[in-house]
């Protein structure tokens, strides 16, 4: 071969091979910068869930404030949030937050589906050891809250009358098989525990790499289940202590983590997001309405903080709400074992009449404890399993 002709040959290889490597490191790139994307988008969704749960629950400890459908149905409930709207007054924001702040519970329910699947499709968990290792990821966060708030509660009366059955059944996370369980958790908050460990028997047993219609079916026929329940009767408070209520979001996120390629949601188009956006909002308000529409409520809610989320994260002017929403949502698990000891100490506050002065001070002491708390909790080491 001619030497020109040879070098030729030579350059076109290396060019080959440069252009190979550059596609090579821009696609490493992409995958790094979707990776670091959808983290914080995440981190971002779990830091609105968050606002929304422990202002909640200390909004709706408040006498005035209208209350909640969270464990069962009652009209009544509905009833006052319209005239609370149509004779809006200073307290609009409060009752805003004790009637809809617990749909953070839903959010939580759809990352974890959603991650669940993102960690353990492609590989094998033996079932011992997976069940194991997020017990004790979930008894390390909330065994340090537990301590906390049993001292604070001794000492601010009125004090919960623990029993032996109370204390094993949080220990163990299994209270919320019990008989009243809104009787038997306190604080009330921590019966996310329960619900969380029912999840992974129920992920790692049944739905991991499973088909998706298995998840879909158990869906369905959680939501049928709960349709044919009395609203506000004592059946359809157990059921909604426990997985079965629960469902639905949890399922919506397995199944958007193995779909989310086909459903990107319009991609970069903005105004489809906003639009959606703006559609969730009302329609969360009118399913909010009636039994029937309150049961696929959580649906709504997880579409619409998952747009808000991506919303944010494209949103140059409002980059700094964003990452303060994903600072909020990496202290997430500190705030909601915490949040109940500020709230047995702060509440009487508010409950004297300084309703914005005990809340503000609430929020300021909730964030600066579970900041603190976060930090102690990382340091506590896991046993291997």
């Amino acid at each position: 071969m001619p030497q020109n002709e040879q070098h030729q040959t030579n350059k076109s290889i290396v060019t080959a091979s440069t252009q190979a490597a550059t596609i090579a490191a821009n696609n490493q790139a992409n995958k790094a910068n979707a990776k670091q994307k959808g983290t914080g988008m995440g981190a971002c969704m779990r830091g609105l869930a968050i606002i929304g749960i422990f202002l909640h629950n200390y909004c709706h400890w408040l006498g005035p404030m209208v209350k909640e459908n969270e464990y069962t149905f009652n009209q009544e409930n509905v009833a006052s949030m319209n005239r609370a709207l149509l004779h809006a007054d200073v307290h609009l924001p409060l009752h805003l937050l004790s009637f809809f702040g617990h749909y953070g519970v839903p959010v939580f329910l759809f990352l974890s589906g959603f991650g669940l699947f993102k960690k353990y499709n492609e590989a094998y968990a033996p079932a011992g050891k997976f069940l194991f290792g997020h017990y004790l990821k979930l008894f390390r966060m909330m065994v340090v809250g537990f301590a906390l708030f049993i001292f604070i509660d001794a000492q601010t009366p009125p004090s919960w009358r623990y029993d032996s059955l109370k204390i094993i059944a949080q220990l163990l996370m299994f209270n919320n098989l019990l008989p009243r369980p809104d009787k038997m958790i306190w604080p009330g908050p921590f019966w996310f525990f329960g619900l969380m460990m029912q999840f992974y028997l129920l992920y790692r047993l049944m739905l991991h790499r499973r088909h998706w219609g298995v998840t879909m079916l158990v869906m369905a026929l959680c939501v049928l289940v709960q349709l044919q329940l009395s609203p506000m009767g004592e059946t359809m408070n157990r059921y909604r202590y426990n997985f079965m209520g629960g469902m639905l979001p949890f399922g919506l996120g397995l199944l958007y983590a193995r779909f989310q390629n086909k459903f990107t949601l319009w991609g970069d188009d903005h105004v489809k997001q906003l639009g959606a956006l703006l559609i969730c909002m009302p329609l969360g308000y009118y399913l909010s309405q009636s039994f029937v529409g309150w049961t696929f409520m959580p649906l709504v809610v997880c579409l619409s903080v998952l747009l808000t989320a991506q919303l944010l994260a494209r949103a140059t002017f409002l980059a700094w709400l964003y990452r303060a929403l994903c600072w909020m949502g990496s202290i997430s698990a500190a705030l909601f074992v915490t949040h109940p000891i500020t709230r047995k100490l702060i509440i009487p506050i508010s409950r004297h009449g300084q309703i914005y002065q005990g809340l503000l001070l609430y929020i300021v002491a909730s964030i600066a404890l579970a900041w603190v708390i976060d930090k102690l909790i990382k340091r506590i080491p896991l046993p291997k399993c």
